[in-house]
């Protein structure tokens, strides 16, 4: 496996990580307990050393299933998690809205030790602005939180321009991770720059487009009602019809490359640059080895190009996210 480091902070990892959250949380029916160990285990052995996590994933649930495959071979990977959610810690209840007051980060990051099995955090996201506290607040514990040994890097997950600048400013940002792929291209236009002068990596959520990039979705494919795509305007049956027309772009790519759609999609997001790291997921060991592929996948200069001039005659249809978790991003 290629290795990247995030930026400037000298953290390296896997050129592809692994989102976890799909494991047993919002896509569906969970795989077995013993089913996701056996493939967070099979991952490293693959060279994958990023593992992405949340306190939000069940909650609870997440972290304490990556703790538990990770512990024996902890000294191998790199676990990133998260906080940010008004969530008690004693219950799971969630009571709704953000919470991100530093006695609150520490609380949350002192219980996710615990969860994963682990004496330190490797990376520790802020999961959403909190627009209630000062982005130097939160960036002040997780100094304080750094200095004490219990995590040793500080990211930022779907900030704005100004709150990375903000927050780099009191504690460096190894990592910023937002949506990013083919499906959704919004950091292109202000994070990507801003990330590249400070000196900060990218870590792209949902490089697949939450599945819609592999081809294996179309206009007769139903969602289960515990999926979160089913309350996706973007994977609304009309929009998918509407957007089958990117997919057909991708499987052209692939089929020249003598590949697969998803890998193509994962090695456009290498080529854009050294330091993003995306972090697909999935719950079977198959499409695991086939993410992986990407990483032997070539895009040269012409693939690019042409793949960004059929991109900019696509307009895709839909939001990527409902309202209310929309109206949490960008802050």
């Amino acid at each position: 496996m290629q290795k990247r480091k995030l930026g400037k902070s000298g953290l390296e990892v896997s050129a592809l990580g692994f989102g976890c959250m799909g494991l047993n949380y919002l896509y569906g029916q969970a795989n077995e307990k013993s089913e996701s160990i056996a493939l967070l285990r099979a991952a490293v052995e693959r060279g994958v050393t990023l593992f992405d996590t949340a306190e939000a994933y069940g909650p609870f649930t997440n972290e304490e299933l990556v703790g538990e495959a990770l512990a024996p071979i902890r000294e191998q990977v790199v676990i990133a998690t998260k906080f940010g959610f008004d969530i008690d810690l004693k219950t799971g209840e969630r009571r709704g809205g953000l919470n991100s007051r530093p006695e609150h980060i520490k609380a949350v990051a002192e219980a996710a030790l615990k969860r994963l099995k682990t004496d330190v955090i490797d990376i520790l996201y802020q999961h959403r602005v909190d627009p209630s506290v000062p982005i130097e607040d939160v960036a002040g514990a997780l100094k304080e939180l750094i200095a004490a040994g219990k995590v040793k890097h500080f990211g930022l997950s779907e900030p704005g321009v100004e709150t990375i600048r903000r927050a780099h400013a009191v504690q460096p940002v190894t990592a910023v991770q937002s949506e990013y792929s083919l499906w959704y291209r919004g950091p292109e236009v202000e994070v990507l720059p801003t990330l590249e002068k400070l000196g900060i990596g990218f870590v792209p959520f949902s490089p697949l487009g939450a599945g819609f990039l592999t081809g294996k979705i179309d206009t007769s494919t139903t969602f289960d009602k515990s999926d979160f795509r089913s309350n996706v305007p973007r994977f609304a049956a009309d929009a998918r019809e509407a957007n089958m027309a990117l997919v057909d772009l991708v499987k052209a790519v692939a089929a020249r490359k003598k590949a697969t759609p998803a890998q193509i999609a994962l090695a456009w997001l290498l080529a854009q640059k050294p330091w993003i790291v995306p972090i697909p997921g999935t719950k079977k060991l198959n499409r695991l080895e086939e993410n992986l592929g990407a990483v032997n996948v070539e895009l040269t200069s012409a693939d690019l190009k042409e793949i960004g001039s059929a991109l900019a005659n696509l307009k895709l249809e839909g939001n990527r996210l409902p309202d209310a978790a929309l109206s949490m991003t960008g802050r």
